[in-house]
C-alpha cells in the first residue's frame, strides 16, 4: 500500500490542528514548528523515520526503547488483519487462542519455563501489576506486614503513580504531582562511573549490599519485593558489576523477598539476549515486559510470574483480584507472536549482540571531543555517551547552557533522530546494519563537534 503523501496545504493545515489540540507527551503543548517543534513523520522502514517534508533520521531510539524489528514490517499488520477478522476482543469469561499461544510462548522463553503471564496494555501497568502480586503473594501466604517495595534512585518504571513513586522524589515529573506513594525506600543504583564506585576506586558491590541493610533497617517481616531494570536506560545504562545481580538475588532468598527485574526496555534482544537477566544466570519472582513484545506495533505488556509464585494464587480464595480492560487484546497478541516469531527467524538476538560490540567499539572513537565524558555500552545494542563540561571533575553542563536543545537541533540537522541531552542515550531497532552505525557514529561525532563549539 503506497504511503500518502501530503501536499503543503494538508501539511500546515495539520500543524494548526495539532498545535490547537494536540497534547505531546512530556513535551511543550503548542509547538510543531520547524525549529523547535514536534516533527509530523509519516513514514519509517526499518531504522528510517521520514517526515510530511521528506526529512530522513536514524531512528537512534528504536521510538521509545521498542522497535525491534524495526518499522514497516508489513508481516504484522497481516497477522492483526487476520485476528481482527476473526475476533478482536475475547469478552469476560473467555480467552482467544493467540492470548494463550503467546502466554506460552512468553513462558518457554522466561528464565522459569512454567511461569505464567498476566497480560495489560504497556509497562506501567505490566509494573504495577508485579507489585500487586508481589504484595498479594505475602498475603496469601500468612504474611500480609510485607508492602513494602525497594528501589532505586533516578530509576524508571513507568508513569503511574505508584510506578513514578519507585524512582524517588528526582523521578520524572515528580516533583508536579504531590507526595509519591508511601511504602518506597530508594537506594543506589550500580554506578561506576560517578556513583559508589568511583569515589571508593573500585566495585566493592556496596550498591548490592545496600539491599540487605535497608531490609534490615526496614524490617524483613515489611519488605515485599525489590525492583530495578536489569541495565536501567532512565538512569544512564550503567552495566552492572557481574555479582551485582547474583548478590541481590541471595539476599532476596535470604529474606523471602520476592525479586522483580523490570525487562520492558531490556527484554526480548535488546541486550544480545532474550531477556537481560541471562547475562548473569539469575531467575526472578517476576519480570516485567511491554515495548519490544510487540516491537510497538500495538500496545501491550505482562507481569511474568515464576510457578513459586505464581501457585501462591490457586484457588479460588487466593485468586488475583486485578483486571485490565486490554489485557490479552487478541490483535496485540497476534502482533505479538509474530514479533517473536521474525525475531527469531532473521536472528534479530544475535544480530543485537554483534552490532552492539560493533556498535560499542565504533563509538570509543567519539572520545577525541572533549565533552565525552564516558561511554557505556558493550551488552547489546543499548550504549550511551554521557556529556561533561570538564572530563577530570566530571562536571556537567549547567542548565542555562542548554544542552539538550542545542543537541538535540544539531542531531535532527544531522540525520539523527533521538534523545538529546547529558546523557545521549542509543538503543537502536536490532535490525541495524555496520553501515546504518557508521553513518549514526559519524554524524553523532559531527553532532558532538557543532555543539561544543557552543558551549565550551
Amino acid at each position: 500500500m503506497a504511503t500518502k503523501i501530503y501536499t503543503g496545504e494538508e501539511i500546515e493545515e495539520l500543524k494548526q490542528l495539532g498545535e490547537a489540540h494536540f497534547w505531546p507527551h512530556s513535551q511543550p503543548i503548542g509547538d510543531m514548528s520547524e525549529e523547535s517543534g514536534i516533527k509530523l513523520a509519516t513514514k519509517a522502514k526499518g531504522v528510517w523515520v521520514e517526515d510530511a517534508e521528506g526529512n530522513k533520521w536514524v531512528d537512534t531510539l528504536a521510538g521509545m526503547w521498542l522497535k525491534n524489528i524495526g518499522h514497516g514490517r508489513e508481516e504484522i499488520a497481516k497477522a492483526v488483519y487476520e485476528q481482527m477478522q476473526d475476533i478482536s476482543y475475547a469478552p469476560g469469561g473467555t480467552v482467544s487462542p493467540v492470548t494463550v499461544q503467546l502466554a506460552a510462548k512468553v513462558a518457554s522463553l522466561a528464565p522459569d519455563k512454567e511461569s505464567r503471564v498476566y497480560f495489560v496494555s504497556g509497562g506501567s501497568e505490566a509494573v504495577e501489576s508485579a507489585l500487586k502480586i508481589a504484595k498479594a503473594y505475602h498475603k496469601n501466604n500468612g504474611e500480609p506486614s510485607r508492602y513494602k517495595v525497594i528501589s532505586r534512585r533516578g530509576s524508571y518504571h513507568g508513569a503511574t503513580h505508584a510506578c513514578m513513586s519507585l524512582g524517588g522524589s528526582q523521578a520524572a515529573g515528580a516533583v508536579d504531582y504531590g507526595p509519591m506513594m508511601p511504602g518506597n525506600i530508594h537506594i543506589a543504583q550500580p554506578n561506576q562511573y560517578n556513583g559508589y564506585c568511583a569515589s571508593r576506586g573500585g566495585c566493592d558491590l556496596s550498591c548490592a549490599y545496600e539491599v540487605e541493610k535497608t531490609i534490615l533497617h526496614e524490617g524483613p517481616h515489611t519488605v515485599a519485593a525489590f525492583i530495578g531494570e536489569p541495565i536501567s536506560a532512565a538512569a544512564g545504562i550503567h552495566i552492572p558489576h557481574p555479582e551485582y545481580w547474583p548478590t541481590i538475588r541471595e539476599i532476596c532468598d535470604k529474606y523471602g523477598v520476592i525479586m522483580i527485574c523490570d525487562e520492558v526496555i531490556n527484554g526480548f534482544g535488546r541486550t544480545g539476549r532474550m531477556f537481560a537477566t541471562e547475562h548473569w544466570d539469575v531467575k526472578p519472582d517476576i519480570f516485567t515486559v511491554a515495548k519490544a513484545l510487540t516491537s510497538g506495533y500495538l500496545p501491550i505488556g505482562a507481569a511474568v510470574a515464576s510457578k513459586k509464585v505464581s501457585d501462591a494464587f490457586l484457588g479460588e480464595e487466593n485468586m488475583l483480584r486485578h483486571l485490565i480492560t486490554f489485557g490479552g487484546n487478541p490483535a496485540s497478541c497476534a502482533a505479538g507472536i509474530k514479533n517473536l516469531e521474525i525475531m527469531e527467524n532473521e536472528s534479530l538476538v544475535e544480530n543485537s549482540a554483534r552490532m552492539g560490540d560493533y556498535l560499542y567499539e565504533q563509538l570509543q572513537t567519539l572520545y577525541e571531543h572533549p565533552i565525552v565524558g564516558d561511554i557505556r555500552g558493550g551488552m547489546g545494542l543499548l550504549c550511551a555517551i554521557e556529556l561533561v563540561k570538564d572530563r577530570e571533575t566530571k562536571e556537567r553542563f549547567p542548565k542555562e547552557a542548554g544542552l539538550a536543545d542545542k543537541l538535540g537541533r544539531i542531531m535532527l540537522k544531522h540525520g539523527l533522530l533521538g534523545r538529546a541531552g547529558d546523557v545521549v542515550s542509543l538503543s537502536p531497532p536490532l535490525t541495524i546494519s555496520k553501515d546504518e552505525i557508521d553513518f549514526t557514529v559519524t554524524q553523532l561525532g559531527n553532532s558532538l563537534g557543532e555543539v561544543e563549539k557552543d558551549l565550551l
